[in-house]
Parts: structure tokens; sequence; C-alpha cells
């Protein structure tokens, strides 16, 4: 038998055991899971961003286990099995993807993308589900920035989108103008023109092919390795940051950039 499948039944096995032996596994529920899967898919993330592999091998596995017992519950439930998950997502492969298993031609991965959003409209129609809005697919609870992302991915996947990155680049301006007008008025919309103009960036970054929270997040760590850096110099130097100027505290940013 492949080894893949005998890990994986292997896991299977463990599961029904914990589930049917302990007593913390025994009590929990998919909502008491959640949260523990959101923190797992994070903490996954982080170990992506630090280009550790180890720790990814490891950060899978525990979304793996995460899997496996939500479809233990939804068997236990009688609603669903791993079996029936497997095989729905196989089914949605392979039917998404006509250019690799039927005679769809594509000439690149924006087509495949636009094809898998033609696709999943065609599906909801077909089951007799009213679909309001493509943007329906988009979860609510996504971080805010990765939400406009997935938002402009889907309008963009239907033909909703700019031509070109000069005229993201000119809307960002646009936007930036307005909201400086705003601020120098002073009304109540400056939240509401700061938000067009992130959302403008974000779009600006798609189409130059950076993904904007990477980006976002490669400058926070950068923030805070150059922060820690300055306290960690100033207090070897016997300062403490509250008692020093702006400039003192500059100083030793400036020097944090050359390491």
């Amino acid at each position: 038998m492949d080894p893949r499948a005998v890990a994986f039944l292997r896991l299977l096995t463990i599961m029904d055991e914990l589930r049917a032996q302990c007593p913390w596994d025994m009590k929990q529920t998919m909502e008491t899971l959640r949260p523990l899967t959101i923190e797992e898919t994070y903490e996954l993330g982080d170990a992506i961003l630090e280009n550790d592999l180890q720790e990814v091998k490891k950060e899978l596995g525990d979304l793996i286990l995460h899997m496996v017992f939500y479809a233990k519950i939804g068997s236990e439930q009688g609603a669903f099995d791993i079996t029936d998950v497997l095989n729905g997502i196989c089914d949605k492969l392979i039917h998404r993807h006509p250019h690799i298993y039927g005679d769809v031609k594509v000439k690149d991965e924006q087509e495949v993308k636009a094809n898998w959003e033609k696709i999943k409209l065609a599906e909801k129609a077909k089951s007799g589900a009213v679909e309001k809005s493509v943007l329906e697919g988009v979860p609510k609870g996504l971080p805010s920035m990765v939400k406009a992302i997935r938002v402009q991915d889907k309008a963009r996947g239907v033909g909703f989108d700019w031509d070109n990155r000069e005229q993201v680049w000119e809307k960002v301006h646009e936007e930036l103008g307005e909201l400086k007008r705003e601020v120098d008025a002073g009304t109540d919309k400056q939240a509401d023109e700061l938000g067009d103009v992130l959302f403008s960036m974000v779009n600006y970054a798609r189409f130059l092919g950076i993904d904007p929270d990477e980006a976002l997040e490669r400058t926070n760590r950068k923030f805070i390795r150059r922060f820690q850096y300055l306290e960690q110099e100033s207090r070897k130097d016997g300062r403490k940051l509250g008692e020093m100027t702006l400039a003192e505290m500059d100083a030793y940013w400036e020097r944090s950039k050359s390491l």
C-alpha cells in the first residue's frame, strides 16, 4: 500500500481512539475547535514567513489533525465523513480544471482563475442555489487586507478590473488627494477616505504581482527588529527610552539599518 495512505489511515485510527477514550477529545465540538484551528493556521503562517520547513511540517500536521477531527464529528452527526470530504474536493478539483481533465485550452493563470469563477457560478446555478453576488464566497471574518485581496480577485475573475497598472496608480493618487481634502477640512469622512487609499494600494500591489499582506508583514518584522535593537543598545548604554529625545533614539535606529 502507498505509504501516504498508510500514514493517513494511521491518523484516522488514532482519531477514532482519542474520540472514544480521551476526556478532552470526547468533549470537543466544531465550535470549540474553531478558534484553535484559526490559531494553528496563523502558526503555520508564521513558520512559512520564518522559512522554517521543519516547523511548517509540524504545523501542517496540526492542521490536518483538525480537518480529520471535524470530519469525525461530522460522521458522528450523520452529516458527512472523511470519505465524503476527500471525494468532494477531488471531484471539485477535477471539474474546475477542465484544462487538465478536459479539452479546454488556457494561455495563462489568469484564464485559469477566470474559468474557475465561471465554473463555480455554473455549479451554483445547476444546483438551484441562488447566488446574489460573486463575492458571497469571501468569508466575512477574514482580516481586512486579506479580504480586500480576495474581493478584488473575485471581481477580476468575472472581468471587472483595470486594464493596466498605470490606471490603478492614477486611482491611488486620486484617493490620496481626496483623503488630504477631508483631513484638511477636518470632516468625519477621513476614515472612509483612508480606507479607499488602502484599498487602491492593495489593487496596485496586485498589479505589481506583490502580496500586500506579505509585504506589510515584512515591514512589520523589519520595524520590530530595528526597534528591539534600539531598546537593547540603549539599555546597554544605560539609557531609558522614555527619557531620551527623538533625535537620540533615531541615532540608534539609523545604526540598526546597517545590521
